[in-house]
């Protein structure tokens, strides 16, 4: 290297400052989502999607109409992943206001205000009911590679553990504001604090937590991208976040005036899917890496 006036040094050093600062920010340039297909606006109320591989179908939570509560009309429909409603009301009977899905053994797990539902995906039926002594708003819900299943509580910010159907409190903490967001993913838990939006990792075995990223206010579905994530806002926006926890906007529909709920991301098809919620339909985007 040539040697350097103090005029040069100077300017070296601003460039170097520069793009250490500006190397990250063309990381979270390159990302962009290109809309495939949208549903019929057929849906009632959508909070919650999941893929299901074995039968080839997403799975979806119709709440309808969520400020009734305990009515007894939630349901659970079905959609193919190029966009066709195959049922909206596929599964009914059982539900009041059906969030968050997981599923293990054939069984589709519904958390529903104070209890889990559990419905054979073979008929639809409602094979058994799991109720949540205690709970409050049961949220999301996911499954671990043993089939232990996970259920945020919302209202009381807790997480259960179900195991041989029996649910017990599996983490508590005092500066919880409302969890939701949950993800049991290559051996690791994730969860997204919804009102503080707080993006933590979570160590199964001694329960501590790291934060990944912050500034996620609403934050609502996490879904897994390879090392990274993408994470909906229930209030319209989705962000794609990278291990490293930067973060990137990648859409907003707040304007209008449709939600952006529980996602899933199916990475055979490079689709993530949406649920508008008060939109009554579900988005699909490719995610394009530029």
């Amino acid at each position: 290297m040539k040697n350097l006036t103090p005029k040069n040094s100077l300017l070296f050093c601003l460039c170097t400052l520069c793009s250490a600062f500006y190397e990250p920010v063309m990381g979270q340039t390159d990302i962009r989502l290109e809309k495939k297909w949208e549903t019929p606006t057929t849906l009632k109320e959508p909070e919650s999607v999941l893929f299901d591989a074995k039968s080839n179908v997403i799975y979806v939570s119709n709440i309808n109409d969520p400020k009734a509560g305990k009515d007894g009309n939630g349901s659970i429909g079905r959609i193919s992943p190029e966009g066709k409603i195959l049922e909206v009301e596929w599964a009914i009977g059982g539900m009041d206001s059906p969030k968050g899905l997981g599923l293990s053994k054939g069984l589709l797990y519904v958390a529903d205000l104070k209890k889990v539902v559990v419905i054979d995906t073979k008929t639809g039926k409602l094979v058994k009911t799991i109720e949540v002594e205690g709970a409050g708003m049961l949220n999301d819900i996911t499954v671990d590679k043993k089939g232990i299943v996970y259920v945020s509580d919302s209202d009381n910010k807790k997480i259960y553990q179900i195991k041989n159907d029996k649910a017990s409190v599996w983490l508590e903490k005092d500066f919880f504001q409302k969890p939701n967001g949950l993800l049991a993913y290559q051996n690791k838990f994730y969860m997204i604090d919804m009102n503080a939006g707080i993006f933590y990792e979570i160590d199964k075995k001694t329960k501590s937590l790291r934060k990944i990223a912050e500034g996620l206010q609403g934050g609502d579905g996490i879904a897994p991208i390879g090392d990274d994530f993408i994470i909906s806002n229930w209030n319209g926006e989705v962000y794609y976040v990278w291990a490293n926890g930067k973060t990137k906007k990648l859409l907003d529909t707040k304007a209008e005036h449709l939600n952006a709920a529980d996602l899933i991301y199916l990475p055979e098809q490079n689709l993530l899917v949406v649920p508008t919620f008060y939109g009554n339909t579900a988005v699909a985007y490719k995610v394009i890496k530029e």
